[in-house]
């Protein structure tokens, strides 16, 4: 049968709002009190079944208890004690809203719910909007002052962009990512507490210790079976999370931006808008759910899905702060030997920056290091037939620089206070429009003036002392500052359609829908080492796709960890993505070359496979893991399996690939040898892994029946 298609409907003489997807049913009824309320979502289920679910009740009713009927956006009035994703005060005092419901509309997939609060000037739009054969759902909140002009602000202590509600388990689980520097995106899977949980970044930015994306399940899902429930938030600034596992089995949770003890004020006439909060339902387990997240970030997030990320060679490893034209010539022409695509020139080539203590504001190129300028590297990358890609930095600066010398005011400060400096550094407030307007013509100058294909935006520091001296409402500095750089970047691909940016905060510190719907692809973590990176790189597809994850291979030993590992092993560990290069190649032996060209041809030739295919995690016995990359079709396909260390006596048995037709059979590309699908899906393909430590194994196959 073919999927259901995507709908939205509202049904005003049942007040029932229905967001229909290809596998799951999203349902809301307007309450009595002009509330809407959560009724279902989950397994699809026709109008008459929904409208025959009983009315929520508590198995503990008392006078004691929580109002049993969910909200979709829980203010502070009522029988309401769980975590309110509304919270406001008015002048006289009072707090939180009560609603009438005043009516909607639905178009394109869209859907909004007009509220008005009875006694006060406030108003709220509950937006949600389905994809044509997508499950997400995604969900946002537009929050209005209605008042006259003399009516005064209202504060705002709390704006979520959703609340999201599960059913009825026997148990549940939270699955969510922890993580710091050189560590990001570890995958933790735990029990529930019947309590509040709170997930948070108070950073600025999303941060590399928590991720706002989680799944829920009742503790029995896998990759390929179970319902699982998962929200992501589109937002790169700081946010907040809240799970509410209640005593009488109610689970809940809401979030959006912000972190607590913030606020924000309405004048009359103003909205405030959130970020988008989307979810969705799968009844096929947490590899389902990573690959209809996939499919939605594809087409409708990323702004060039179908353009192929290029194979990067990064210059950081090789020369840190010693940078100069010479050493940047050597570098390219050995990169466009090995088959890279674009070459980066890192840190190290502007102002006065020969260490992190000095230059950062400063985006003119370094005299010493570059005469001519970047012109001559830039105009040598193109002619090698590579793309020309630069580093920068233009939320941060030092004190030794120009632009500090001349605008101290424009960094993010609290005038009474001592300011933190971390990594030497200090962050601009880009919610200031003049600091803005300056960043956006810095950089778009730098684009015009170098023939700029790439940007590497990065972000070494979060915000402390968050203040704004004068500023009337300063703690919009958490939002305006967020919103400040997707605008720039906006404004930089509008102007110049070819350029691509790829977002980076020491690795993956800003890493969320958010950003990805105006950058091409994340650096995933500044810890290129291949064991360290299959956990890291696990995690990130738990949302992201392959084509998002920037992976390189680097010198050996590492640099983080000190490990020494086969260039074979680095390879097909950075295969799994959007494959780069870093190291100082100009060290690398002829052999080590010659190897490295041809694994990057070899990349080259299942990069649509990885960057555009379906992904399927794989997990064996004795530490072995794998990625299946499977295209739409289902006839080409590709597996990286990684063993990290070996167990004597433990010879890795076959691999099940459950993304295979049992009834169809697959060609051995370099093999040469038949298999049949039911034999590949049930006793698996012999890996048939080098003997040792860090063994490897790319294998590609075709359907050939």
């Amino acid at each position: 049968m073919p999927p259901t298609p995507s709908s939205v409907s509202f049904d005003p003489t049942r007040g029932l709002v229905v967001l229909q997807t290809p596998n799951s049913v999203y349902a809301v009824r307007i309450g009595a009190d002009g509330s809407p309320r959560h009724l279902h979502w989950g397994e699809p289920l026709d109008t008459d079944a929904l409208c025959g679910l009983p009315a929520a009740t508590s198995p503990a009713a008392s006078s004691f208890e929580t109002d049993p009927a969910l909200d979709e956006l829980a203010p502070q009035t009522g029988a309401r004690f769980g975590p309110a994703g509304l919270q406001v005060r008015f002048a006289d005092g009072t707090r939180g809203a009560q609603w009438s419901f005043t009516g909607h509309t639905v178009r394109d997939g869209e859907l909004r719910l007009y509220l008005a609060d009875r006694h006060y000037p406030l108003a709220a739009e509950l937006g949600y909007r389905v994809r044509p054969g997508s499950d997400v759902i995604e969900r946002w909140v537009e929050l209005t002052h209605t008042g006259a002009d003399d009516s005064g602000p209202i504060t705002v202590d709390r704006l979520d962009s959703a609340a999201w509600t599960l059913p009825a388990l026997p148990d549940y689980r939270l699955n969510h990512l922890v993580g710091g520097w050189n560590s990001e995106f570890q995958l933790q899977r735990d029990r529930l507490p019947v309590a509040e949980t709170v997930l948070t970044s108070r950073r600025g930015l999303t941060s590399h210790h928590a991720s706002p994306w989680l799944a829920l399940d009742d503790g029995t899902a896998d990759e390929e079976h179970g319902e699982v429930w998962s929200t992501a938030l589109a937002w790169s600034g700081s946010w907040r999370i809240t799970v509410h596992r209640d005593p009488v089995g109610r689970t809940t949770w809401t979030g959006g931006f912000g972190h607590e003890g913030l606020s924000w004020t309405i004048q009359p006439g103003q909205s405030l808008h959130t970020p988008i909060f989307a979810g969705l339902y799968t009844p096929d387990g947490f590899g389902a759910a990573s690959r209809a997240w996939h499919a939605h970030i594809r087409t409708g997030v990323l702004p060039a899905p179908d353009r192929d990320r290029p194979v990067v060679y990064n210059s950081w490893e090789a020369t840190g702060f010693d940078v100069d034209q010479p050493g940047q010539l050597s570098l390219a022409r050995v990169a466009a030997r090995l088959g890279a695509e674009l070459f980066v020139l890192d840190d190290g080539w502007f102002g006065g920056r020969t260490s992190d203590r000095a230059g950062l504001g400063d985006w003119t190129p370094r005299p010493e290091a570059f005469p001519d300028g970047l012109r001559p590297l830039a105009d040598e990358v193109h002619r090698l037939g590579m793309a020309f890609g630069l580093w920068v930095e233009p939320e941060m600066v030092n004190r030794d620089s120009d632009l500090y010398r001349a605008h101290p005011d424009w960094v993010v400060h609290a005038a009474t206070r001592d300011a933190t400096e971390l990594r030497n550094q200090l962050m601009l407030n880009f919610a200031r429009p003049e600091v803005e307007a300056w960043a956006h013509r810095t950089l778009d100058q730098l684009v015009r003036d170098h023939d700029v294909d790439w940007f590497k935006w990065d972000a070494n520091r979060v915000v402390t002392e968050a203040g704004w001296a004068g500023h009337p409402d300063p703690d919009r500095l958490w939002i305006d500052h967020t919103r400040a750089v997707h605008r720039i970047m906006d404004r930089l691909r509008a102007d110049h359609p070819g350029l691509r940016i790829e977002a980076c905060a020491g690795g993956g510190g800003r890493a969320d829908l958010g950003i990805l719907a105006r950058t091409d692809q994340v650096w995933t973590s500044d810890n290129t080492d291949p064991v360290d990176r299959i956990n890291i790189q696990h995690g990130f597809s738990q949302l992201f796709p392959a084509q998002a994850m920037a992976a390189w291979v680097t010198d050996s030993p590492n640099v983080t960890t000190g490990r020494t590992t086969p260039l074979r092993f680095r390879f097909h560990v950075a295969m799994a993505g959007a494959l780069g290069l870093g190291g100082d190649l100009t060290a690398w032996s002829e052999e080590e070359l010659e190897e490295a060209a041809a694994l990057v041809i070899r990349y080259k030739e299942i990069r649509p496979l990885v960057q555009h295919g379906r992904q399927y995690r794989l997990h064996g016995p004795a530490g072995l893991t794998a990625v299946h990359y499977a295209s739409q079709d289902d006839t080409e396909h590709a597996v990286l399996a990684w063993r990290p260390a070996t167990r004597f006596g433990h010879p890795a048995p076959g691999l099940p690939l459950p993304a295979l037709d049992p009834a169809a059979h697959y060609l051995d590309i370099d093999e040469g040898i038949t298999h049949s699908g039911a034999a590949l899906t049930r006793r698996g393909i012999d890996l048939r892994l080098p003997v040792g430590d860090y063994a490897s194994r790319l294998i590609r196959l075709r359907r050939t029946v």
